[in-house]
């Protein structure tokens, strides 16, 4: 079971580096327009780019920020259930897993969509379309896994195992 948790951990740390990494690409591509536009030149689909860098950032984050507690969640509302804590994180994770999921099923299907239809952006470079929307599939995947890895958790050993949370608590007692 540690291997297969060692695994998780680092499936969602990959997600925040690819996140990085997408980041990083939209500073590029920021300076890349600003020296097309003091050389006279153009840079076709730069802001299209720039976007699809952002969804990629965005959904590769999603499941790193999870697993980090980063995300907002409704901790001042679960601290203040005492013995019904419990049942109150089993509810968010619930639903944060069944929609999740929907996300997962639907950006997939999208983009299965999109390639069999040939479907391109509207944008000056004409770029399929499933190309930018598989990344944001792939990253809604990581978020669904990450989402079932901590419902599992919470009702198979009481505790989601968020790191931040973890924290948080044991400065609280």
């Amino acid at each position: 079971m540690g291997s297969l948790r060692r695994g998780l951990d680092a499936l969602y740390t990959a997600g925040g580096v690819v996140a990085a990494f997408f980041t990083i690409t939209i500073l590029a591509i920021i300076v890349l327009q600003m020296l097309a536009r003091w050389t006279g030149s153009t840079f076709p689909g730069a802001a299209d780019y720039a976007g699809y860098c952002m969804a990629g950032a965005s959904f590769f984050a999603f499941a790193y920020a999870l697993n980090h507690g980063a995300h907002i969640r409704v901790s001042l509302l679960l601290s203040k259930m005492g013995r019904w804590r419990y049942w109150g994180e089993l509810w968010c994770f619930a639903v944060g897993t069944a929609a999740s999921t929907f996300l997962a099923r639907y950006a997939i299907k999208v983009t299965v969509e999109s390639h069999r239809f040939k479907d391109v952006s509207q944008g000056q470079d004409a770029t399929p379309l499933w190309i930018p929307q598989s990344i944001m599939a792939i990253g809604a995947v990581l978020l669904a896994i990450c989402f079932w890895d901590h419902l599992i958790r919470l009702i198979f050993t009481g505790n989601h195992g968020i790191r931040e949370d973890l924290v948080d608590q044991s400065h609280a007692e």
